[in-house]
């Protein structure tokens, strides 16, 4: 009996060490695959953090190349575009000059159309205008101007057909503008070949825009027959130039016309005026004047017809007038645009070195006597000073005296009459 439980218990020893040694066989290989695998992810891990490493070095040098182009185009443009071409402001840490620009902008001196507001009644259309839409007299400043509205055309009423050849200023002043994409105000320039505000065949514009969220748009177009002909943008930056008071001058001969903004020159196109397109507009839209904003505003408004050569008058009549010689009110201050006629004279004398001149000066009959008596001197011997300091004439050749309101050309009891009246005259001695 005990000989077969011996038995049986080595039996069962040798059994247990035979599942045992089976057991750990199988272990064996499982932390052999285990390691493997973790070896292998190990080595996965690693070469992903070698592969995320090389492809985010890759990139950021893309990146920085993007951002060095970027920081140069954006040094470029603000090297190109940081001030407009049209009344620059001083950049900083820039040294800055004063710079007086001759214009080459000559105004009519013969009177066809003058209004400068004052005798209209605040908030009334004034008497000497037309329009399809609205406007109104206002004080800005203590100074009458016409406020113009949204979506109208303004006509001037002459009592004459526009010359060939002739000028056109007035003062703009705008307010309320800004910086969103809401703006599309425009303000346009146009010549038509009807008295009312039909549809035209013939006609031609400059088209400016106040707005001041991009490079301002405007355009010049050319219709004739229906047709369009030329229409080409601008291309000038004067969104500064435009915001707040400026001066706009215009000049037509024949089918060339001209447009200046204070001094500067924006448009020059030899054949854009029709042959029928002979009357002159303005015209807004998309204002948003009900809302205080893109309120624009007209005053000093003058139409001349260009007469004959200054050059050659002087010389073979001995004698010119001209009303072209423009002063701030009140004083002998010349104004930027009559320089042009004073360099036409100041050639005279350079052409012809014999010729002495007197200059004279007249006035309206607006105040006292012997106060216009005094600013006609002052203005004669302004535009002496200007021919002889700054053209450099000597002296000896021009004397000047002032009449004051005592030869007047026109009756003082209208606006036109005392534009005629304003005037110097040259007399070849």
């Amino acid at each position: 009996m005990k000989t077969q439980k011996l038995i049986l218990l080595l039996l069962l020893i040798f059994s247990f060490s035979g599942v045992q040694a089976q057991l750990l066989k199988k272990l064996g290989k499982a932390a052999e695959k285990a390691a493997k695998r973790t070896v292998e992810r190990r080595v996965e891990k690693e070469t992903e953090k070698k592969t995320d490493a090389g492809l985010d070095s890759i990139f950021d040098r893309k990146k920085d190349r993007k951002k060095k182009k970027r920081d140069k185009r954006k040094k470029s443009n603000d090297k190109d575009n940081g001030s407009p071409i049209i009344g620059n402001a001083p950049q900083p840490d820039t040294p800055t000059y004063e710079v007086a620009r001759a214009s080459d902008f000559t105004p009519g001196n013969v009177v066809i159309f003058e209004n400068s507001f004052v005798t209209e009644n605040q908030g009334d259309f004034p008497a000497r205008w037309d329009t399809n839409g609205s406007g109104e007299i206002a004080l800005v400043n203590g100074e009458k101007w016409l406020r113009l509205g949204g979506n109208s055309k303004y006509l001037p009423m002459l009592d004459q057909r526009l010359p060939e050849n002739y000028t056109i200023e007035f003062d703009l002043l705008t307010q309320g503008l800004d910086g969103k994409t809401s703006s599309q105000a425009m303000f346009t320039l146009l010549l038509e070949d009807n008295t009312g505000f039909q549809k035209s065949k013939d006609w031609c514009m400059v088209e400016l825009s106040p707005c001041q969220f991009i490079e301002s748009q405007g355009v010049v177009e050319k219709v004739e027959n229906g047709k369009r002909i030329i229409r080409n943008k601008i291309g000038k930056d004067y969104r500064e130039a435009i915001n707040g008071k400026s001066h706009i001058a215009i000049a037509v001969n024949k089918t060339r016309i001209r447009v200046w903004m204070n001094e500067n020159k924006l448009v020059d196109v030899p054949r854009l005026v029709p042959s029928a397109a002979n009357v002159f507009k303005m015209h807004t839209r998309s204002l948003r004047d009900a809302a205080g904003m893109d309120e624009l505003y007209i005053a000093n408004f003058k139409m001349a017809k260009t007469g004959e050569d200054n050059r050659s008058k002087l010389i073979t009549e001995g004698r010119l007038s001209t009303n072209a010689i423009l002063f701030e009110s009140g004083s002998d201050v010349l104004k930027d645009s009559s320089f042009g006629v004073i360099r036409d004279l100041v050639k005279v004398l350079e052409e012809n070195p014999d010729v002495n001149i007197k200059i004279i000066g007249h006035t309206d009959a607006d105040g006292p006597e012997d106060g216009n008596v005094t600013l006609s001197r002052k203005r004669a011997n302004a535009v002496k000073k200007s021919m002889t300091l700054q053209y450099g004439i000597a002296t000896t050749r021009i004397t000047t005296d002032g009449m004051g309101e005592s030869q007047p050309v026109a009756p003082n009891d209208t606006e036109s009459g005392k534009a005629q009246n304003r005037r110097v005259e040259f007399v070849k001695l």
